[in-house]
């Protein structure tokens, strides 16, 4: 897993998929002295690349991404934020060197989970020279680091919480379904799939307003590394909104891995938590608080 620092001022492209993830990182680039060039996945979008050097491409669009790298000299590149859909076999407009390994790709598009398509993104785009660097050599800023983030920290109840959720969201993470995990008096009652940490944090949310979840225990969100996961992409992140929708849910604070999540928007993050009573916390790469 490769996660080379990246030369001031070396050109570099951000294969920008969905999520506030993409803009942060490409500031952190353009402050470093670098001059980013962005290729937004079309339907993944949502940022302001007016500021920036930027085209559109197709997710299955190989072949115009690597001409266009090519004609700017860029040889670096950081996938950086999620990818909700799959491309279409019409769709696909691999290079030459690609057209062999189409039956493979399709495969993994049709049954793999986001961890398999993105180390086949990776590897497709080594296969034709270029190097994949991770997001946080670009943004290391954005890494959350060990212990209470905010003015709050876990009581023994939510340390309870954050074993029992670590354990779950490792254990679908192996299965290469999701990162996060929710538990509630020691019960794990949600997990992270297709449809994101957002929604299944407003799925907790309406469960507690159902009755389902005790409205006594609050309960704690967890996000960490699948076990398999190439670090160079799909770090778990959280933001202001994970915050908010945490708090909407009754939870009492969110635990991410230190040196292995991104905090988005870390001062609006940590005032909207601390403001809401939440504790945000970095464990230790050994998952004990």
């Amino acid at each position: 897993m490769n996660s080379a620092a990246v030369s001031e001022k070396e050109p570099i492209a951000i294969i920008a998929g969905n999520g506030l993830l993409p803009f942060y990182v490409a500031k952190a680039a353009r402050e470093a002295g670098h001059q980013p060039f962005i290729v937004q996945l079309r339907g993944e979008g949502g940022n302001d690349w007016s500021g920036f050097e930027h085209i559109e491409a197709e997710l299955g669009g190989f072949r115009p991404v690597v001409m266009a790298l090519r004609k700017r000299g860029i040889d670096k590149i950081v996938l950086s934020g999620g990818v909700n859909s799959r491309p279409e076999l019409l769709s696909l407009r691999p290079t030459l060197s690609v057209l062999a390994s189409i039956p493979a790709i399709l495969a993994k598009l049709r049954s793999g989970g986001d961890d398999k398509v993105l180390r086949m993104v990776i590897a497709l785009f080594e296969k034709h020279g270029f190097e994949v660097v991770a997001a946080q050599s670009i943004a290391g800023d954005l890494l959350a680091e060990a212990g209470a983030l905010g003015r709050h920290a876990p009581d023994r109840e939510a340390q309870g919480d954050i074993e029992a959720a670590v354990y779950a969201a490792r254990t679908i993470g192996a299965m290469d379904i999701g990162q996060g995990a929710v538990s509630v008096g020691g019960r794990v009652v949600a997990l992270e799939g297709a449809e994101g940490t957002d929604q299944m944090l407003q799925r907790v949310a309406a469960l507690r307003q159902s009755g389902r979840i005790s409205a006594r225990r609050r309960g704690v969100l967890v996000k960490v590394c699948k076990p398999q996961q190439d670090l160079r992409a799909d770090l778990p992140s959280i933001g202001a909104n994970t915050v908010r929708l945490a708090a909407a849910a009754g939870l009492s604070g969110i635990a991410v891995e230190a040196g292995r999540s991104l905090l988005l928007e870390r001062e609006e993050t940590l005032r909207a938590a601390d403001a809401a009573g939440l504790f945000v916390y970095g464990l230790e790469p050994d998952l004990r608080s």
